[in-house]
This record gives C-alpha cells, sequence and structure tokens, in this order.
C-alpha cells in the first residue's frame, strides 16, 4: 500500500511491504496500485487541528493474481501476530449532544482507511447523559444507531462501551435529570477532603440507594443495558463483539483520585482519598465502629499529602514510619479498596447477567496507577483504591472479581515503558503490568491492552507491540484514539507502519476491488466548534 500523507507544510510518503509465512513470497501492496492518499479537498467535512484531508482511491480495475495466494473461499482475513484483533477507538464525541453523527463524511473515510489497512474493529463510546439526556428512562439510540449502520457497512466489527461516566473535554456531563438531583443533593458525588465534588461520576457509596428519583444507580444503569440491547439486538454477533461497562471515572474502575489525571498525562502528585461524601462517611462510620474504634470512622487519613504533593510531604506515605503501615491505615485502607471491589462486582454482575443471552463478551477496565510505584507504600494506587503496597498484592481481589462475573479485563498503558517516565515520579508501568498479568493469568482472567495517548513517537509503537506479542499476547488491542492527531503526517503513517509489522499475512488478492471505486474525500483543517479528541 503506498500511503501519501500531504499537510499544509509538509509530506510524508510510505511503501509498505508485508512479509507473508512460510513458503508465501512477499506481497507489496505497491503492486496492487491501492492507494490511500491524504489530499487536500475544501468541499469536505473538516476535522480541527489540522491541514489535512483523505481521499482514498482503488486505482485498478481487476485484481492482482499469485499462483502463491490463497483461492477465493479461501480466509481473506489478515492473520494478526499471535491472533491479536486490532480496534481502533472512535472520537468520543463521535455522537453530539443533540443525538446527530460528528463528522459523518470523516468518519465514513475513516473507518474505510481502516479497513484498507486490514484492522478488525473500532470502538465506541456510548454515553449515558446523551441517551437518557431529559429523563430517567427516555432514551434515544438515534445517533448511535446510525454509527452502528455505518460501522457494519463498512465490514468492521464494533466494540461498544458504556459511559455511565461523563467528560470534561469534550464535554460530555451526566444526563440532565441526574445534574438536578446533584445540585440539590451533592452527597451523590464523590468529594475530597475540601468537599470538593467530583460531577463526572456518581459515588459508588450511592450504588444500592435510591437517589434516582426513587430508583438506586444500580437500577437505572441496568435498565439502560437492557434498552440497549433491545435497541442494538440485530448488530449482536454480526457486528457488535463485545461491550464494556463503565465502572468509574473515564470508565475505569478507581475514585476520582487524581482529578487532572486525563490532562497532565504524567502524575507527580499521590492524589487524594475521596471518602469525604455523606454516603462513604456513613459506611466508614459503620465500619469503624462494627471493628470497635468508632474514632476512625470520622474521616480519611488526617496526615496524608494533597493532590500534585510528593508522599514525602506528609506522614501518611512515608515509605519508613508511615501510617498506611498501622493498624489504623491497615484499617482503613481495606475498607476503601473493599468499597471500590464491591462496586466494580456489582456492576460487572450487572452487565454480565444482561448480556449473558448473548454472544458478546463483557469487559471491565481499571487503571494503570503507575506512578510512586517504586516505593513501599505505593500511594497513587492507595489513593485510587488499590490496597497495592510492598506487603500485599492489591490486584489479587480486582483478577478474582473479573473471574468471578466471567468479564475480560482491560488494561490501558500498553505504550508506556519505564525509561520514558519522569525519574521523580519513581514510575514503573511496565512492573504494575507485569503484577496484573501475573494474577491474570493465576485466576484465568483474559486481558485486552489499549493505549494511553497517541504515539508520534517510534518507542511507543515498539512498546505496544511488545506488550501484545509472544508470552504477552493479549486477544483485543484497542489503539485510541481516531481524529485529527490519528490522522495527521506525524501520526498517520507511524500508524500504518505499526499495523504492518503487526500484521504477519498481507491483504489476500480477493480482498481487492474487482472495480474502480472512490470513497469519500475528508478534509481535516481546523473548523471552529469542531473537534475530534483523543482519550
Amino acid at each position: 500500500m503506498e500511503v501519501s500523507v500531504i499537510g499544509s507544510s509538509s509530506q510524508a510518503k510510505i511503501c509498505t511491504s508485508w512479509s507473508e509465512l512460510s513458503s508465501y513470497r512477499e506481497i507489496r501492496f505497491c503492486n496492487f496500485q491501492k492507494r490511500v492518499s491524504l489530499l487536500h479537498n475544501t468541499k469536505s467535512t473538516r476535522w480541527s487541528n489540522s491541514g489535512l484531508s483523505f481521499t482514498l482511491k482503488a486505482v485498478q480495475s481487476s485484481p492482482v493474481r499469485s499462483d502463491r495466494l490463497p483461492r477465493r473461499g479461501s480466509s481473506s482475513k489478515p492473520k494478526s501476530l499471535d491472533g491479536v484483533r486490532v480496534f481502533v477507538g472512535l472520537p468520543l464525541d463521535a455522537v453530539s449532544d443533540c443525538n446527530t453523527v460528528n463528522h459523518a463524511r470523516a468518519i465514513a473515510a475513516g473507518l474505510r482507511a481502516l479497513k484498507l489497512l486490514g484492522i478488525d474493529g473500532v470502538e465506541l463510546p456510548v454515553w449515558w447523559g446523551i441517551v437518557e439526556k431529559e429523563s430517567m428512562g427516555k432514551y434515544d439510540w438515534s445517533g448511535y444507531l446510525v454509527l452502528a449502520e455505518m460501522i457494519q457497512n463498512a465490514g468492521l466489527k464494533l466494540h461498544v462501551s458504556l459511559c455511565f461516566h461523563g467528560s470534561k473535554q469534550p464535554k460530555i456531563p451526566l444526563p440532565e435529570w441526574v445534574s438536578r438531583i446533584g445540585d440539590s443533593e451533592p452527597g451523590i458525588y464523590h468529594a475530597d477532603r475540601s468537599g470538593n465534588h467530583y460531577r463526572e461520576c456518581l459515588s459508588l457509596a450511592v450504588d444500592e440507594v435510591p437517589v434516582l428519583n426513587g430508583k438506586t444507580p444500580v437500577q437505572v444503569y441496568q435498565e439502560f443495558c437492557e434498552s440497549f440491547k433491545s435497541s442494538f439486538s440485530h448488530f449482536f454477533g454480526s457486528t457488535i463483539t463485545g461491550v464494556t461497562v463503565g465502572l468509574g471515572p473515564d470508565g475505569e474502575l478507581r475514585y476520582p483520585s487524581h482529578r487532572q489525571l486525563a490532562s497532565h498525562g504524567n502524575i507527580l502528585g499521590v492524589g487524594e482519598f475521596q471518602c469525604y461524601d455523606k454516603n462513604m462517611l456513613n459506611l466508614l462510620k459503620e465500619k469503624a465502629e462494627a471493628t470497635g474504634n468508632p474514632l476512625w470512622g470520622l474521616g480519611g487519613p488526617h496526615d496524608a499529602p494533597s493532590y500534585e504533593q510528593s508522599p514525602n510531604s506528609n506522614h501518611f506515605f512515608k515509605d519508613n514510619g508511615g501510617s498506611w503501615d498501622s493498624p489504623y491505615g491497615d484499617f482503613f485502607l481495606s475498607w476503601y479498596s473493599s468499597e471500590l471491589l464491591s462496586h466494580g462486582d456489582r456492576l460487572l454482575s450487572l452487565a454480565s447477567t444482561s448480556f449473558s443471552d448473548t454472544s458478546v463478551t463483557v469487559h471491565g477496565k481499571i487503571p494503570l496507577m503507575h506512578s510512586w510505584y517504586k516505593t513501599r507504600s505505593h500511594p497513587s494506587e492507595l489513593t485510587a483504591g488499590f490496597n497495592n503496597t510492598v506487603n500485599r498484592d492489591g490486584y489479587e481481589a480486582v483478577a478474582e472479581m473479573f473471574a468471578r462475573n466471567s468479564c475480560k479485563m482491560i488494561l490501558p498503558g500498553m505504550d508506556l515503558s519505564d525509561k520514558h517516565q519522569p525519574q521523580e515520579s519513581l514510575s514503573s508501568p511496565e512492573s504494575v503490568l507485569a503484577q496484573i498479568r501475573a494474577v491474570c493469568r493465576k485466576h484465568g482472567v483474559e486481558i485486552s491492552g489499549q493505549n494511553s495517548v497517541v504515539s508520534k513517537a517510534p518507542h511507543g509503537f515498539e512498546q505496544i507491540k511488545k506488550n501484545i506479542s509472544g508470552e504477552n499476547t493479549v486477544d483485543l488491542f484497542t489503539y485510541q484514539r481516531m481524529g485529527a492527531d490519528f490522522f495527521s503526517p506525524e501520526h498517520f503513517p507511524s500508524f500504518t507502519h505499526f499495523i504492518r509489522n503487526l500484521n504477519q499475512l498481507g491483504m489476500f488478492s480477493d480482498d481487492l476491488p474487482e472495480e474502480e471505486e472512490v470513497v469519500e474525500s475528508v478534509l481535516l483543517n481546523s473548523e471552529s466548534n469542531t473537534h475530534m479528541q483523543a482519550a
């Protein structure tokens, strides 16, 4: 495949060749005359922050044949390294607040580009705040149904992420009726030590409390899943192959301990415990009284640092003599993590039950809290809800919970390596991944992988390949996420090269079009109020 990337001031050109296994000789896509050009077209739909457009063309009217290639009727799907399926995430705002498809022409052409590259499918975020926006039980799936049909027509598979959280960028709040309840009763949200509420998801302490117009959040989530299953039933099996249930901030099983996690990327502070909303405090009080230490139930650790501080800025997380390694610390951290585990168990059980009569697999995502991993106390993990220290394995119980509910675990950070982390953060993403992989293998939990950011450096793709192949093989890897950066000349050629290296076999002859076809042209220029966001 020849890939030309033409921007307003730069050009990159790649001619890729894929090597076949065994006796097959090298297939050169350039010889197939299949071209993917990124061209300037002022009449096309626009993606922001890029001076690019792309046109997909098949300029040959008949396929090139080789006696060494499988004939029609043989499997024509490119075979990925160790059988890894590769998906690409669609933009977070693929469906607008008004329930229409954003950048429809751009997405359609993007889907075609992914198909030509041999990508297996796409991941689609489905937002609670868009579908059930106006009132409880009033669902509008129209925008997502249109997208599902576009994906099906493109010949791609679909993995759906049910997002029971909100997003700050792009701005996607919780449903309006939920936000109104929160305005009058902020106790439905998590709160930190200063009383600041996190309004992008509900407190896990209200999971089974009827705070939503007489219903519990678990009941509302259950009904949402049932409505989704009913509305998309004709896509199950053929197009929709997997569903991820949102478990917390950014869809991950964790407390919102790092309020700036998404924007900062690298975490330097330890974060804060999120146990100060009235419902969490009630649970803490009950637990402390039950253990005969009522004074332990008055609040979280008084000697813990704040969000952006280091572990040694206060007493609680200090390696030697810190309160985390005391009877009180053991009590609090055990309670704090057990509440998170109970929340995860409730939602994974809900999803597993809801989709038990379908052919889809159910997934849940956990975070990669890798900063301060080289300390004894592992503070970033502790504040996020994982009681993982030098003294105990906090991920064992997480893996047990996933196994109990027959769910697959999504791990982000497949692009992160230790040597590219700030030294002062004492970070080790590779060690966290290895630890979680070990307990998942022990309990028979399958792992799916994701990257953290759109990578414009070769080492990111090399790390991904290392983390999803060989003894680390995963069933599914989802690259996050389609948008202006994804199709930029700084990124797209590298991504194409990554996919080329990942695949063992190229596109077989019967994948080539029998007649000339032209796929949409899409402009990737800046346009006001239009954003293709990266996760």
